[in-house]
């Protein structure tokens, strides 16, 4: 567990630095504990905004970073030093790194009562609107007549006082536990599972054409009177026949596939054999729900990547397929896609052999691949891990799940 431990004083010599470099130094079994100083902190005023000063964004990072936080704060006048309500004056201004952090108050007096009174004012500052810390209730530590409760090597003397606030210390450490526990994001609804017969309707489906037909093109084309040819298209910035679509499309260093967003297959730019692709297509393929491009057991990774894209968890899944010889670096890449509203219109899977690219960067400027990696097949200088000659996927259960979303799929979860 990861604490910050706040000093509440900005003097030269402080008690509460002694309790806290105490704390730090003891329980550091217990916990990681970094103390931090408040002396550099400018003076709150709004009028001359320090936000963003390095002293302010130096407290607000380790803050954030931290799991907990403790302050251990003098006693001045019956209340909280200035220089500690000016640095959480700054913490609650623009920034607010205590909101909903775990926060325990201890401290240091020269008195019998400790820092009882300073400590009530304390509680009651990180509970106010706009700092919202989580304080830890009950287990006051009050160090009275400090003067006398330190030995030569700034150890606290009296063992029972040493107990005690490691009674609170492990406490404080369950408190933290449970803050964390019940300020989890709730679990994401499950997504909707995908239809990956699309047996669904979106406005561009052609009806009354069989998806599984071999020619769903020529009869989806007769059906709807597609234009081709040298027929222009205008499209957002730009007028070009059919035919330079086309034309334009197969020059691509890359294999294009388009599914729709009722996944159903419409496009691949045909430039090559099925048996000389990186992922084969054949022409029957075009118009056929998602379903019939994939063995059933593929289906659960297929819908995966599908949901991630659908859902904006992510805009792309790549994942890069060693099996095409070291010659070689493929990737594919599963691009979301959108109308012009930003809703979910498919998914534009390309294909890429990358190490043409790289080779050509390379002898552009004279660098060289160096670490544990093969420089020209990417493999790792570990043992290999099998892969699916298909989609990539590594047979070991992995986070990322690797899938052609048209031709083929990874069989792992």
């Amino acid at each position: 567990m990861k604490l910050v431990g706040i000093v509440g004083s900005n003097a030269e010599v402080s008690y509460n630095r002694l309790l806290m470099e105490f704390v730090a130094k003891h329980f550091g079994d217990l916990f990681e504990l970094e103390v931090l100083e408040i002396k550099d902190v400018p003076l709150f005023n709004q009028s001359d905004d320090q936000t963003n000063s390095k002293e302010v964004q130096y407290l607000n990072k380790k803050i954030m970073d931290a799991d907990g936080v403790i302050i251990s704060t003098p006693e001045h006048n019956h209340t909280i030093p200035a220089g500690l309500k000016s640095v959480i004056e700054w913490l609650s201004f623009k920034i607010h790194p205590l909101d909903a952090k775990p926060v325990m108050v201890i401290g240091a007096s020269y008195y019998d009562q400790g820092t009882s009174r300073a400590q009530l004012h304390l509680r009651q500052i990180l509970d106010s609107p706009g700092v919202n810390a989580h304080v830890f209730p009950g287990n006051e530590f009050l160090l009275g007549k400090v003067k006398e409760a330190f030995d030569t090597d700034n150890n606290i003397k009296d063992q029972r006082t040493v107990d005690y606030l490691e009674s609170c210390l492990r406490k404080f450490m369950r408190f933290v536990n449970v803050v964390g526990i019940l300020d989890e994001p709730q679990p994401a609804k499950a997504p909707e599972p995908e239809d990956l017969y699309a047996t669904g309707k979106i406005d561009t489906t052609i009806e009354n054409v069989d998806m599984n037909a071999d020619d769903w093109v020529e009869q989806a084309a007769e059906a709807v009177n597609a234009v081709e040819g040298k027929t222009y298209v205008k499209l957002d910035r730009g007028i070009l026949t059919v035919d330079q679509l086309n034309y334009f499309l197969a020059s691509m260093p890359m294999e294009l596939t388009y599914a729709d967003s009722n996944n159903q297959f419409l496009y691949y730019n045909q430039t090559a054999p099925a048996e000389e692709m990186l992922a084969s297509r054949n022409p029957s393929q075009v118009g056929n729900p998602l379903a019939k491009c994939h063995p059933e057991k593929a289906y659960k990774n297929v819908g995966w990547v599908l949901q991630q894209l659908r859902s904006g968890a992510t805009d792309a899944v790549r994942v890069h397929v060693p099996t095409h010889g070291p010659d070689k670096y493929v990737v594919h890449n599963y691009q979301a896609m959108h109308d012009e509203n930003g809703n979910y219109a498919g998914v534009n899977e390309y294909i890429l052999d990358f190490k043409p690219i790289i080779d050509w960067y390379l002898k552009q400027t004279g660098q060289e691949l160096v670490g544990g990696t093969d420089g020209v097949s990417g493999a790792s200088a570990k043992e290999d891990k099998a892969v699916d000659g298909v989609s990539g996927a590594s047979e070991k259960e992995t986070e990322t799940v690797a899938v052609d979303s048209v031709s083929g799929a990874s069989e792992n979860a």
